[in-house]
């Protein structure tokens, strides 16, 4: 059937997150708890009021980035593990710009996203080095340049930002993305302006890759080096700059973060998560920009409505990470999916 052909890899995901749904529903059941209680607790978390929308568009703004900077990453022929960390650094940088400078709005703001874009790219920019002067494969040191970033930046907030203090001030209201007017709509959520650059940023990427010279040379690399090199193409120029564009999505995802939903920055424990849900969503997205915000605000949803499900269903919140897990699951399994696919379209010939 031409319908099957012409949305495959739309239907790919959509049956992937029915089935993790349907497995999780399975998992709840044979659990002891109601799945039709489960998800209608889980929808009105989602949807069930203006601040639980508000919400989930502030928890999707950075999974929209954090997904872009995978998906570029994998368009271009390389996997970048290290989003978790540019995210890190992006928002380190984006606080400091927002506390050291004393500047109007207009000028304030961009600085202080340029200043993360700048650090999540020099983030990537050693990855992508290594890779393309050593052959050093970038999965490695992408995981070992997270935890660098973590311990990194919380000496810098603990010994430079502040005096020893596990967190900072927060930034000044000229470096700041809260909107009043989102805040009015949502009944007073977190939701800021970072939505409006995450899905700038989704327009870029596809622009760039579909619509530039740039963008063909960069995944014509990704698709073979070797025939790249023989056509003329810098082959290492181009693994480089494809970290360092990777590198500044991740880093943008941190400012939605230090600018927008918290306005400082904080010694971690441990990692966001938000970088490595950047993989997930990616995935989830097939790697598209379109994909990724679909995506993301699938991701953004559950998580918010996952804080539902114990008020209402009493279901615990690990449930809903079981779901988030086996959608992953069906999207890995894309080929077993396809498989299917094919064989119905046999079948109906």
């Amino acid at each position: 059937m031409k319908i099957i052909n012409r949305y495959m890899n739309l239907l790919i995901p959509v049956i992937a997150v029915i089935l993790g749904l349907l497995s999780g529903a399975l998992v709840m059941l044979v659990s002891g708890y109601d799945p039709i209680l489960g998800y209608g607790a889980l929808w009105n978390g989602i949807f069930g009021d203006p601040y639980n929308i508000g919400d989930t568009v502030r928890l999707m703004t950075p999974y929209i980035l954090t997904g872009l900077a995978v998906a570029f990453a994998f368009k271009t022929g390389l996997f970048n593990i290290g989003v978790e960390g540019q995210v890190i650094v992006g928002w380190l940088a984006a606080v400091w710009v927002g506390l050291a400078f004393d500047l109007p709005k207009i000028i304030h703001l961009p600085l202080a996203i340029f200043a993360a874009a700048l650090a999540g790219a020099l983030w990537g920019f050693i990855p992508g080095l290594l890779k393309a002067r050593f052959r050093v494969h970038e999965v490695i040191v992408t995981i070992m340049m997270n935890y660098i970033a973590l311990y990194a930046t919380n000496a810098i907030i603990q010994s430079v930002l502040t005096k020893g203090s596990d967190t900072t001030e927060e930034i000044a209201a000229t470096a700041s993305l809260r909107s009043e007017t989102f805040e009015m709509l949502t009944n007073y959520s977190r939701m800021h302006y970072g939505i409006l650059i995450a899905l700038a940023a989704a327009f870029i990427m596809w622009f760039l890759l579909e619509r530039t010279t740039k963008g063909y040379e960069l995944r014509a690399v990704g698709f073979n080096q070797d025939a790249a090199h023989y056509s003329g193409m810098n082959v290492n120029r181009s693994i480089i700059l494809s970290m360092v564009i990777s590198g500044a999505f991740a880093g943008i995802a941190g400012a939605m973060e230090g600018l927008g939903t918290f306005q400082y920055a904080s010694v971690k424990s441990g990692f966001t998560g938000i970088g490595f849900d950047g993989i997930a969503v990616a995935l989830l997205g097939g790697n598209t920009a379109i994909g990724v915000i679909f995506a993301a605000f699938l991701f953004g949803g559950l998580k918010v409505g996952a804080l539902n499900m114990p008020l209402e269903a009493n279901v615990p919140n690990e449930l809903v990470e079981i779901v988030i897990a086996l959608i992953i699951f069906f999207v890995a399994s894309s080929y077993f999916i396809r498989w299917l696919l094919l064989r119905f379209k046999k079948g109906e010939k």
